[in-house]
């Protein structure tokens, strides 16, 4: 049996930012560091940081007053920022920078007399904290048949943005849509798209060009990570979602002479070296190489707080 590994996988470079946030804080303002809401989709991550000192709430009345407060990398509402504020709160913002960018086209639209229209999943913590960042009416689509279905007149100025873990991929059909029906439609260039969502689910369909069986390694509420096993499937190829190498099931690899391995960006590295380990304890001989693919070079600046 061989392994191939997705190239690029894992943690982008959001993810970095907003651990090393965290990880940062507790360095330089002891623990504890409260962090409102999961700082990413991952347990193994949130767990770690537990364990350096870590607090982890739902919400800003759970905080002490004076407490060094993290808003994850999903970003917040205005409402939150709001009264982080009025308590006087120190605050270290760890929203991804290409969900603050979200933000402010959102908001740059919105001022230009446009209906703001949300591609995106309803519940997931990036959709709520971008809708209570606009200030003005927002509607949430996340198929063809959500445009279809919106309260609004064709003839009405829309513009619309995305839920970072969507790819271009994802959102073409949706975006088609809404120029279909709205002659007056402005969106963002398809370059301000989330590299590392794009790189991710390009890396995977390669890998189903070889692959007999594809495990993605992320939560089952990771949004990014639940899409890469839905393109496998997509792919012809049986694809499974792990947590990490416990959740490996040996009776998928029966008669599977290769492997594709990846991870979601909240995933780190650490549990993709653990499913190998499982796998080359199935098999002595297990072959593992990496794939040719997009070599990620990007990182996002510390808060100035953090900088020193």
């Amino acid at each position: 049996m061989r392994v191939i590994l997705a190239q690029p996988r894992g943690f982008c470079a959001g993810v970095v930012r907003a651990i090393d946030i965290v990880e940062r804080a507790l360095d330089q303002f002891g623990k504890p560091v409260y962090v409102r809401h999961e700082i990413v989709h991952n347990r193994h991550v949130v767990e770690a940081l537990k364990a350096k000192g870590a607090r982890f709430v739902e919400e800003l009345d759970e905080i002490p007053d004076g407490a060094v407060t993290v808003f994850s990398a999903h970003g917040v509402p205005q409402r939150v920022v709001s009264l982080a504020q009025s308590r006087g709160l120190p605050v270290l913002d760890a929203t991804c920078p290409l969900v603050s960018k979200v933000h402010s086209q959102g908001k740059r639209y919105v001022s230009q007399g446009r209906t703001l229209i949300l591609i995106g999943h309803a519940g997931h913590p990036e959709v709520e904290g971008t809708m209570g960042q606009v200030n003005g009416p927002t509607y949430l689509v996340s198929s063809e048949a959500d445009v279809q279905a919106l309260d609004i007149t064709d003839d009405t100025k829309v513009a619309y943005v995305t839920q970072t873990t969507l790819s271009i991929d994802d959102t073409r059909s949706i975006i088609a849509a809404l120029h279909a029906r709205f002659p007056d439609c402005v969106g963002p260039q398809t370059s301000d798209i989330c590299y590392a969502t794009q790189n991710r689910q390009t890396a995977v369909r390669e890998l189903c060009k070889i692959a007999d069986i594809v495990l993605v390694v992320g939560a089952k509420y990771s949004s990014n990570s639940n899409r890469l096993r839905e393109i496998g499937h997509e792919s012809g190829v049986p694809s499974y979602l792990i947590a990490d190498a416990g959740e490996l099931d040996p009776t998928w690899l029966v008669g599977k002479q290769t492997v594709g391995l990846t991870a979601g960006a909240s995933a780190p590295e650490e549990l993709v070296l653990d499913v190998i380990r499982v796998l080359r304890d199935l098999d002595p001989e297990l072959e593992v190489s990496q794939m040719d693919g997009k070599k990620e070079h990007i990182a996002f600046r510390l808060p100035a707080e953090l900088r020193a």
